[in-house]
């Protein structure tokens, strides 16, 4: 698997679209890291998810890059004018006619750039050995408007890049000619690998990367205990997933071990820390997960706000972990929604159906029915959405009526674009032989809305609606390939029992195809290693099936 990602637009992560009261400055100083740094290996983050506290403002940095030569850098943008600063006192400015009477920039830059490395000395193998630099950009002043006023010749001037160090070359000088706070050395290919793993949060979950030993006489329980230890690289399209915030629909697809319930987990305590005024519901079905979801989003959070805040899912109402039907002692979507609008929630006993989920259809069907459903929540994450699809006669109105609750249940994210809301669902392709074929987005939530999904493939910023996930963690190739020529009976003498019969939906779950599905005609189906980066079969020194 490849440290970054061969398209290099993808190295750099706008996890929240750019406002339109932003961009005059921040967009100019985003675009040029972007123009600056599009050729060197590193990675780049707007609004990086950490979430430093200075006095009682907590905020995330504007800028971070991460480059294997100069290590750490955080830039903290100022888009003002240099008439809107009255003075500047050591690190406090003054300044007026803006939405702020004071700013800290470069001790707020200098504070993120801390607690991030705090995380990477963490780490035996990288301890004190990341650079950092901390800088403020001022993309509405010149340098010589800054010289003309003075404040070069104030004691301690912070390093600054200027309206006129935005071009590719003066930018990137500019950053190489700044001293660097914290001090540190040059790292090699496997420190730079453990630095991109420690930026993306992998450490949360497992140990420090060891080295691959050899397993001769060693058990298979104590492979699994080496494999738990083994920190995976970095993986571009889970950065850009977890730590993205879609203004409207987004589609996560993929096969199950891709690591679609961690990411939603991330994605949901990433939001939640930005915009702490929303009401956020993160669904699931199987009632079995209920505890590992709060167990993720409490890392997540203690993650991304350097341990400042836990998740207690008994007292926090901004962030709810919830069942898709909701029991007595656990709040469901459906019966919170229920109770928010003022409908007594039915169980199973109110339900000709037998199966959950088709239980929970028909009565989601009937509230549809029955009143209007207002909006309660700002953003609503389903995670194992297959279990969630169920036949044409419990659908409303054409949709699938558990997902049109969940959506008449948003708030539009912006008020001119009422249809527009923030509903992000993750489904598995081929769990079993009963959901082979993945239900698209008209069937989900009808023809109207689907346009939505369909017209133009990503949001400004360059946040994706829809993520095809083909790697499988959990699960060895060998033994994930076996799985699915057994189940399928593709081996079969008569003839293969049930299964995929196109190409590109073989691909879409991390397969090479080579042939064509033709009657009578040989079709070769390969998983390759980089779609399967689970590293038990690298640390068994004998074949994983027997």
């Amino acid at each position: 698997m490849s440290v970054i990602d061969t398209d290099q637009g993808r190295k750099f992560i706008t996890t929240e679209p750019i406002t339109e009261s932003e961009e005059t400055g921040k967009q100019r100083v985003w675009d040029a890291t972007r123009s600056a740094f599009s050729e060197r290996n590193c990675i780049g983050y707007w609004r990086y998810p950490i979430f430093s506290k200075v006095g009682e403002i907590s905020k995330e940095p504007d800028i971070l890059i991460t480059d294997q030569d100069l290590g750490l850098v955080v830039i903290e943008i100022q888009s003002i004018t240099i008439d809107q600063i009255i003075t500047i006192d050591g690190d406090q400015w003054q300044l007026q006619n803006c939405s702020t009477t004071e700013a800290h920039p470069y001790q707020q830059a200098e504070h993120q750039l801390k607690a991030i490395l705090a995380f990477c000395d963490r780490e035996p193998a990288i301890w004190r050995k990341v650079t950092g630099r901390a800088m403020i950009a001022l993309p509405l002043i010149t340098q010589e408007q800054w010289q003309h006023h003075g404040f070069d010749q104030l004691p301690d001037c912070p390093p600054i890049i200027f309206q006129d160090q935005l071009g590719k070359v003066g930018f990137l000088e500019c950053i190489q000619e700044t001293e660097s706070v914290i001090p540190g050395e040059d790292i090699d290919d496997q420190q730079w690998k453990l630095l991109l793993a420690v930026i993306s949060g992998a450490p949360i979950f497992r140990k420090p990367l060891r080295s691959l030993v050899s397993t001769e006489g060693k058990t298979r329980a104590n492979v699994v205990a080496a494999y738990t230890q083994q920190l995976y690289e970095l993986d571009m399209q889970q950065e850009h997933i977890g730590k993205e915030i879609p203004p409207g629909f987004q589609r996560l697809r993929g096969i199950a071990g891709s690591g679609k319930t961690v990411l939603l987990c991330q994605k949901a305590a990433h939001m939640h820390l930005k915009h702490p005024d929303w009401t956020i519901g993160l669904v699931f079905f199987s009632r079995t997960l209920y505890h590992l979801m709060i167990g993720l989003v409490d890392r997540w959070l203690r993650r991304f706000s350097n341990g400042d805040i836990q998740y207690d899912h008994k007292t926090n109402h901004k962030l709810r972990v919830l069942h898709a039907w909701g029991a007595k002692d656990q709040p469901g979507l459906y019966s919170t929604i229920c109770q928010l609008n003022g409908a007594r929630p039915k169980s199973a006993r109110d339900t000709r159906e037998r199966q959950p989920n088709r239980g929970l259809a028909e009565l989601c069907k009937r509230l549809s029915e029955e009143i209007n459903i207002e909006p309660c929540f700002d953003a609503i994450l389903i995670d194992e959405g297959q279990d969630l699809v169920t036949e044409d006669y419990l659908k409303f109105q054409g949709k699938q009526a558990i997902y049109w609750l969940a959506y008449q249940a948003l708030r539009p994210v912006d008020p001119e674009q009422p249809e527009q809301r923030r509903l992000i669902w993750a489904y598995d392709e081929a769990q079993s032989l009963d959901t082979l074929k993945i239900p698209t987005t008209k069937e989900l939530l009808g023809e109207n809305l689907s346009r939505l999904l369909s017209q133009g493939s990503q949001y400004p910023g360059g946040i994706k609606k829809s993520e095809v996930m083909r790697r499988c963690y959990r699960t060895p190739g060998s033994i994930l390939t076996a799985a699915h020529g057994l189940g399928m009976g593709l081996l079969r003498p008569e003839g293969m029992l049930t299964g995929i019969t196109r190409k590109e939906d073989w691909e879409k779950i991390g397969y090479e195809v080579k042939g064509n599905f033709i009657p009578g005609q040989q079709i070769t189906i390969h998983r390759p290693k980089e779609n399967s980066p689970n590293p038990v079969p690298e640390l068994w020194s004998a074949p994983v099936l027997d």
